[in-house]
């Protein structure tokens, strides 16, 4: 490798990568601020520390017969939007985790670790700290381990002060315990359990609809604001539902993200089923009866929008279906008979809408 002799210009200022608005001790500092933060999501598996080139994880010490890896990606969308805006970023991160290991549950995955990249115009590392402080929250909620991550600063690519998200998990499922739909049959069960709002899903719609009416966020909304209904992090579903895997057979799962219960749904059930829901069988939230009205959403298009109030599912034989709901209660989630399944006919949807 040949290097250069720097030759000194006393009238010319040196140029640093600060210059370029990149700033390596901000991004030092952050690091040192999260290491006892990432130390508290570890889990049995997880080997070596913070700040190596990669994570790394022994799948051998968990006992897994025939295990299968299951992995994911996702982000939280222009919900981001929302945080910058009202400067709360305590728990846009539980929102990341959240869509990312939801996803993974419904092969029946045990989430084992996750990494995150965080990307801004300039590093603020009290905002940075927040934001992945939530990461590291929901982390413990989902029992996995934070392992790493990326935080880049990308100078012009940004409008001031914002940033964004994007989260990878991995996890393993024993290869007999995959669930995927297959035995999903007419006359079963399927179970809701209620989400905590829109989770991180139809932002884009929702922001469009608070600037067509003139609503803030800082208006009034229940008990609170349009900004304490539209932040409630997505809930993470992981340990109640594996609870209940231990507990009975589970046929079918699905994460109620974008495209709601109509487009998710259909994901799990196999040809010639279709999903029948009963839209009396619970109230839809306050803050989607709002959307509804201030967008004029026919229903069809409010359920294949957002979840309303639907923020998973699970597919079970009919004679397990009060046990799934009474245990799912119990585990402190709120859960109830959503519908059921049936045979398709002819040029059907696979999800019909009943009252």
């Amino acid at each position: 490798m040949r290097l250069y002799t720097i030759v000194s210009m006393p009238d010319k200022k040196p140029t640093s990568y600060d210059d370029a608005g990149v700033s390596i001790e901000r991004g030092s500092e952050l690091v040192e601020r999260l290491k006892a933060r990432l130390k508290g999501t570890a889990r049995p598996g997880v080997m070596g520390g913070i700040g190596g080139f990669g994570g790394l994880f022994d799948i051998a010490s968990l006992g897994y017969r025939e295990p299968v890896l299951v992995a994911g990606t996702d982000g939280v969308g222009t919900k981001l939007k929302l945080a910058v805006a009202t400067g709360r970023h305590d728990t846009i991160g539980i929102d990341l985790v959240a869509m990312c290991v939801n996803d993974l549950l419904v092969q029946g995955a045990e989430p084992l670790f996750f990494l995150d990249y965080y990307v801004c115009e300039s590093l603020d590392v009290d905002v940075a700290e927040s934001v992945i402080a939530g990461i590291a929250r929901g982390c413990e909620i989902a029992a996995c381990a934070l392992i790493g991550g990326e935080t880049a600063e990308h100078p012009g690519a940004f409008p001031p002060g914002e940033y964004d998200l994007a989260g990878f998990c991995v996890g393993v499922v024993e290869k007999s315990r995959l669930v995927n739909g297959e035995s999903v049959a007419d006359g079963d069960a399927v179970i809701a359990l209620a989400s905590s709002g829109p989770h991180a899903n139809g932002y884009s719609l929702i922001r469009r609809l608070l600037k067509q009416t003139g609503t803030t966020l800082r208006d009034g909304f229940g008990d609170g604001t349009f900004a304490d209904v539209l932040l409630q992090p997505t809930l993470i579903y992981v340990r109640p539902v594996r609870e209940l895997l231990s507990r009975l057979t589970i046929k079918g799962m699905a994460h109620i993200t974008g495209g709601g219960v109509i487009e998710n749904l259909p994901r799990v059930l196999p040809e010639g089923t279709a999903a029948e829901i009963d839209l009396s069988a619970w109230d839809l939230p306050d803050i989607f009866l709002w959307l509804q009205e201030a967008g004029s959403l026919d229903a069809w298009e409010l359920f294949r929008t957002f979840n309303c109030g639907v923020g998973y599912a699970v597919i079970v034989a009919d004679s397990d279906a009060q046990a799934a709901v009474d245990d799912l209660n119990a585990a402190g989630q709120t859960a109830w008979r959503l519908g059921r399944i049936r045979k398709r006919r002819k040029d059907e949807a696979q999800v019909v809408l009943t009252e």
